[in-house]
């Protein structure tokens, strides 16, 4: 059997013709430069190889789906297994997809609950208790004495309002003869209604006895007839000779409330499901929140009504004519600020009135309509118009403008209905169990008593939900909780929820692609990764990892180094063997240098002035904050750290950044709760650089992006050619009519739509994929048309403008970040989320600096090699240099040894973090203590 993974001639994207070994079950790292060709080798060559061959092996019915794969440029890969790749990317975006549900756990805790729960009354919180006819009549042996007199009773209503006509006189004719109303005995023959107003308590004599052995016949067939005509409920009372009652209980041989009568639905798995309509909230649907229309979002309070007042609204549309008209009504001028205007005023257009106002529209034909009606309000007819309409574009826009999700008043958030949440298991109903951190539920699940039937019956249960809480503690995420929102998972968190998905699934003989699993975490959680890891390929399964982090490489057992450097100088395998072999001779691997430390990432030279500016936050408590205070220094390179879930995105991301966008940009954004903020008046722009897409389409590209391509078009339409001609800088743009190939509409391609297959992107057949039509690419700047300078690298086209300073400007700091392997004209879609990172600080660092801007990065390391940090640094101190504040949240320790000011948060994660444990200097921090101190020690003494 063969034990390798053979990859001969990959030619996929940059890859070069490479030929390739990679060690079966065993633990293999695909290290290099960010765009040498790591992922396009793992995900786009070896998982899309491996996927295809896991639809083929498995049915005629997963084989349809082989269309929807493209088949990856290689020339043979042998002894591929069937693989699974554990990307960057959050699980899910749908609301109801659970951490709990992604795992696999929440299944198992519907099926505990449904068979060991204990179900509660909603009303009354009495404990529901089914028995058959056989477990009453040996309860009642128990606990009443032998020779008590007892008294048998079936209750027929309680605090029900009525006549009960028609129940008395069935009663009647079915032979009883004494009934107890409202605590008085009376004969049935005196009684005919009762008050219809008054709420009545009945219960029918249906036999009474001396408690004896030989009565069991008698009593059992008493406590049937109660059962039957109560609907389920008996009550049992001892009496003494003046008919005192003695002792009193209630037995049913349904789940319903003997207090008050609730009736509880079939306890099964599916009650506890909220994607299910028999367990989730009938207001919410299981979503646990609602779209309402936020009143604040409606107005611009400072504007006129009839001049931009209305937000999103032309002045002339119909509403605003009819709010206009009822200003007027009541005497207002609809031309002075709405803040003017009374509070009343402002209530009535947002939520309407009852009176009725005489009003009068032009039509577009000019004729005038009269009509009378009320005003409904903009609240309520945004309400409306957004549950009423089938179109998809005003439901969204909608959306997007005016609404918010708020927490569902009727299951307070819990997503469940309420019998779900009456179901317990040690006073925990199921959301209070998934609500807390999984290492909670772990130590709950460990100290659990139950009976030993129950024991049992959740044996097979309780083994799995441990294991797979465990799988999640190995990788770190002790501090979430099973019921967090999948889409609120950071890339890191949601890939490393997937892994422990994977290892507890217990598949064997499967090939494992995991794309940068250390992302989001704390160098401390990094050994229980890689104990992780290990267990997956002690499974028997092999595992693949492109990873940048040292210590995950040097736990491997074989490494493939892609390069020489990135784009189209890499592509090419350095280096292939052990984790002995490279740091023993390293050769041009330029990740083995930096593993044996003949390369390394430097301290910076910094050259700060002094600056005693501070934005402040006061009383942070977002998510698992502890009313934090906090200064961030103006003017400084701050690295904000703590272990995974102490706190670091709630207090920046989610608490910092919304409440600059809120006070200095006035965007409509709800910042986590703080009690005050100072220093706004040193700042004058925010920026948040993250790794997402600088475009959503090939139309953007790095030249694009940049401006850079605006400035290359003026120099075409300068050109002798385009005078001539009377071209401006338009005929050069590939977005616009004029120069572009109309055929392609300057896309280069052409999309053929397939119907059931995936759409096909074909070279157009008219300008060969050169984007511009005939005429336009007659014009040539130094023998170059505007489309052979798209086409050049950023290294080659900083060579042919060197002599154009403010293109080569913009050229030279692509350099700089280390992008001169892109080309100008490279598509958005095809950039690496690191790639897409240094074009946006690209952009940044050629606009004019005030030096009071404030710049937010999370974890801007992400999927960059030791030498791209390097020259990451490089360009954020560039940032700082020029006056302004950079704030990273980050795990890598060469950009936390570099920081001028670290805000270190935990100790722990989850409920134990959320506070400021250290803060200053790299020096002070060591001295301060703590997780990071730790592992930062260690930099700090090899400078």
């Amino acid at each position: 059997m063969q034990n390798e993974i053979k990859i001969v001639g990959a030619k996929e994207h940059n890859l070069k013709n490479i030929d390739v070994s990679i060690p079966k079950n065993k633990i293999t790292v695909i290290s290099g430069m960010s765009g040498s060709g790591k992922s396009t080798l793992a995900l786009d060559t070896i998982y899309a190889e491996g996927q295809r061959r896991y639809l083929e092996s498995v049915s005629s019915y997963a084989r349809q789906f082989l269309g929807d794969l493209k088949k990856p440029d290689v020339e043979s890969i042998e002894g591929l297994s069937p693989a699974i790749a554990i990307e960057q990317k959050t699980v899910s975006n749908n609301p109801r997809s659970t951490v709990g549900t992604v795992t696999e756990i929440y299944d198992y805790m519907r099926v505990l609950y449904a068979r060991v729960g204990k179900a509660y009354c909603p009303k009354c919180g009495t404990l529901l208790v089914s028995s058959t006819v056989d477990e009453i009549i040996e309860s009642i042996y128990r606990e009443f004495e032998e020779d008590s007199r007892i008294y048998i009773f079936s209750p027929i209503a309680k605090e029900k309002k009525g006549e009960f006509k028609k129940e008395i006189k069935n009663l009647k004719t079915s032979g009883f003869r004494l009934l107890e109303i409202d605590g008085e005995m009376l004969d049935l023959d005196e009684v005919d209604s009762l008050k219809k107003s008054f709420r009545h308590n009945i219960n029918l004599l249906v036999d009474r006895l001396k408690l004896k052995k030989d009565n069991f016949e008698r009593l059992y067939e008493a406590i049937e007839i109660a059962l039957k005509e109560s609907g389920g409920f008996v009550d049992i009372r001892e009496m003494d000779k003046k008919e005192n009652v003695l002792k009193s209980k209630q037995f049913s041989e349904i789940l319903a409330c003997p207090e008050d009568g609730y009736s509880f639905p079939e306890i099964n798995p599916k009650l506890f499901s909220f994607n299910s309509p028999y367990g989730a909230c009938e207001d919410c649907h299981g979503l646990g929140f609602k779209l309402e229309v936020q009143p604040d979002y409606i107005f611009d309070l400072e504007k006129p009504l009839n001049n931009g007042g209305v937000l999103n609204m032309g002045k002339d549309t119909y509403m605003v004519k009819i709010m206009t008209q009822i200003l007027e009504e009541y005497n207002e001028d609809p031309s002075k600020p709405m803040k003017e205007l009374p509070d009343k005023l402002i209530n009535i257009l947002l939520y309407g009135s009852s009176k009725e106002i005489d009003f009068e529209l032009e039509s577009k034909e000019g004729k005038l309509h009269k009509f009378s009606r009320a005003f409904e309000g903009m609240v309520n007819w945004y309400n409306r118009r957004y549950y009423e309409t089938n179109s998809k574009d005003i439901k969204e826009w909608i959306e997007k403008n005016f609404m918010i999700q708020t927490t569902c008043q009727t299951c307070g958030g819990h997503r469940l209905r309420e019998e779900a949440l009456s179901v317990k298991i040690e006073d925990q109903n199921i959301f209070e169990l998934t609500n807390k951190p999984i290492d909670d539920i772990a130590k709950f699940f460990e100290s659990i008593e139950l009976s030993d039937f129950n024991k049992e019956v959740a044996k097979e249960l309780l083994r799995e939900i441990k294991l797979r809480l465990q799988f999640l503690k190995d990788v770190g995420l002790g501090y979430l909780s099973l019921s967090r929102t999948s889409g609120t998972l950071s890339g890191g968190e949601s890939q490393r929820v997937r892994l422990a998905t994977q290892i507890g699934s217990g598949l064997t003989g499967v090939t494992y692609v995991l794309d940068e699993p250390t992302i989001g975490l704390h160098s401390r959680d990094n050994d229980r990764l890689i104990e992780t890891l290990h267990k997956l390929k002690d499974l028997g399964n092999t595992v693949i990892i492109v990873e940048h982090d040292e210590e995950i490489i040097k736990n491997s057992d074989y490494i493939v180094d892609l390069g020489p450097a990135a784009g189209i100088n890499g592509g090419e395998v350095i280096f292939e063997g052990t984790v002995q072999d490279i740091l023993k001779k390293p050769g041009k691997s330029l990740t083995g240098k930096y593993l044996t430390g003949k390369a390394k990432i430097e301290f910076l030279e910094k050259k700060r002035e002094k600056n005693t500016k501070e934005i402040s936050i006061k009383g942070a408590t977002h998510n698992n904050l502890k009313s934090v205070d906090i200064d961030f220094p103006l003017g400084k390179f701050i690295v904000v750290t703590g272990v995974s879930g102490s706190g670091k995105s709630s207090l920046v991301m989610d608490t910092l950044y919304p409440a600059l966008q809120k006070e200095i940009n006035r965007s409509r954004v709800v910042p986590g709760y703080y009690k005050e903020i100072k220093g706004l008046e040193y700042v004058d722009k925010i920026i948040s650089i993250d790794q997402s897409p600088i475009g959503r389409t090939p139309r953007s590209n790095p030249a694009t992006y940049t401006g850079v391509f605006d400035f290359i078009r003026d120099i075409f339409s300068q050109t002798k050619e385009s005078k001539i001609r009377g071209y401006d800088k338009g005929r050069f743009s590939f977005n616009v009519k004029g120069g572009r190939c109309e055929s392609c509409k300057g896309h280069g391609v052409k999309k053929i739509e397939m119907q059931f297959l995936p759409d096909v992107y074909v070279t157009c057949d008219v300008c060969k994929g050169q984007r511009y039509n005939y005429e336009t690419l007659k014009v040539k700047y130094k023998g170059k048309t505007i489309s052979d300078v798209l086409e050049m690298s950023i290294d080659e086209a900083s060579e042919f403008f060197k002599n154009v300073s403010f293109i080569s400007r913009i050229l030279e700091l692509l350099k700089e970040v280390g992008l001169g392997y892109l080309k100008l004209g490279q598509p958005a879609t095809t950039l690496s989320g690191g790639e897409a990172q240094r074009i946006k600080l690209t952009s940044e660092l050629r606009k004019r600096s005030t030096g009071k801007t404030f710049y937010i990065l999370d974890e801007p390391t992400t999927g960059l090699h030791f030498e791209d940090v390097k020259k990451l640094l490089k360009v954020l101190d560039m940032l700082v240099e020029k006056g302004n504040t950079v704030v990273v949240i980050e795990h890598n320790m060469d950009v936390i040894k570099n920081a001028d000011h670290i805000i270190d948060l935990g100790p722990e994660g989850g409920k134990n973090g959320g506070k400021i444990i250290a803060e200053g200097s790299p020096e002070e921090i060591v001295k301060q203590g703590g997780y990071t101190a730790n592992y930062l020690k260690y930099f700090l003494n090899h400078k």
